[in-house]
């Protein structure tokens, strides 16, 4: 028997339920007799907003009730920005899907200065991750790091509200919301290398349920699939997760993939880097040789000292 219903949860932030509406449209397109229907959630990580990410319990905040409410049949799938997504699953739970990746960049939004490079000394700059944290600090030693939660229109009223000369948000999510308008550059990943699964939509199911991963099909793109799968496969073996500076990003070119790692210092004063490419059959071998080569360089001791 064909399904004829499926449940998506989200989040109620705009960009959350903006992703959750395509990935409804694109199944409508796909299965025109399916009827799609959103549960909206609030979230831990939505209700605690006024301390660091990292203080608060790491960005699984931001999945947990979603994926509760797979586990007790209230969903069928849940829509996630990967980069927010623990690199350990609970039991009786799956990635199925990868869409096609947005820009995985980070974005610098200022309403004063158009670089990272014009702001003045000691200028205030918002960002809630530990991974920007690191690499902005290694390029401006000078400047003054806040934390800035919340979705991305309280982001940027805060930077409208002149708290901040700058912040630092993904390009990808304004680019959703069809805010590109307020970047004034990007960051390349030579400057600020990406999180892992930064710019990708992840859908998570049930790890049982056949019929959904089948109406769910259509929707995986392939190549960014291999590339987060080398991304996360890193993290994992690295043990970082979210809650620490680090940093993951693969491409795929002349059918290898190339994965570049990094591990960091919060304060920016030491940046570990490697770089390794392989066949595209071997995407979750690459992330641990990645992650092997940052270890001989002393991640570790980094990761240690942060509470790995």
């Amino acid at each position: 028997m064909t399904q004829s219903s499926l449940i998506i949860a989200t989040r109620e932030s705009p960009l959350a339920l903006w992703q959750a509406n395509w990935v409804k449209a694109r199944l409508e397109y796909f299965h025109p007799e399916l009827k799609v229907t959103l549960l909206g959630m609030t979230t831990s990580g939505d209700q605690i907003t006024e301390v660091p990410l990292l203080q608060a319990g790491g960005k699984g905040l931001f999945v947990k009730e979603l994926e509760e409410a797979l586990l007790e049949g209230r969903a069928d799938i849940a829509v996630h920005s990967m980069k927010d997504v623990p690199m350990d699953l609970p039991p009786g739970l799956r990635l199925a899907v990868m869409c096609e990746r947005e820009d995985p960049r980070d974005a610098f939004v200022s309403n004063e200065f158009r670089s990272l490079h014009e702001l003045p000394t000691q200028a205030q700059i918002g960002t809630s991750s530990l991974r920007r944290q690191s690499q902005l600090y290694a390029a401006r030693p000078d400047i003054r790091l806040e934390n800035l939660r919340g979705n991305v229109n309280t982001r940027l009223f805060r930077l409208d509200r002149n708290e901040f000369a700058a912040i630092i948000l993904a390009a990808a999510g304004l680019k959703r919301l069809n805010l590109q308008d307020r970047i004034r550059s990007y960051l390349s990943p030579e400057q600020s290398l990406p999180a892992a699964g930064q710019g990708v939509l992840g859908i998570e199911c049930r790890a049982d349920d056949a019929a959904t991963q089948a109406l769910l099909v259509p929707l995986n793109h392939t190549e960014s699939a291999l590339c987060v799968i080398a991304e996360r496969a890193m993290c994992r073996y690295l043990g970082g997760g979210c809650h620490v500076p680090v940093a993951a990003y693969a491409i795929i070119t002349e059918e290898k993939i190339v994965l570049r790692g990094l591990v960091a210092k919060p304060d920016g004063t030491l940046l570990l880097r490697a770089e390794q490419a392989s066949g595209l059959e071997t995407a979750e071998a690459l992330g641990v040789t990645v992650a092997k080569d940052l270890i001989q360089q002393g991640a570790e001791m980094i990761l240690n000292n942060l509470g790995k």
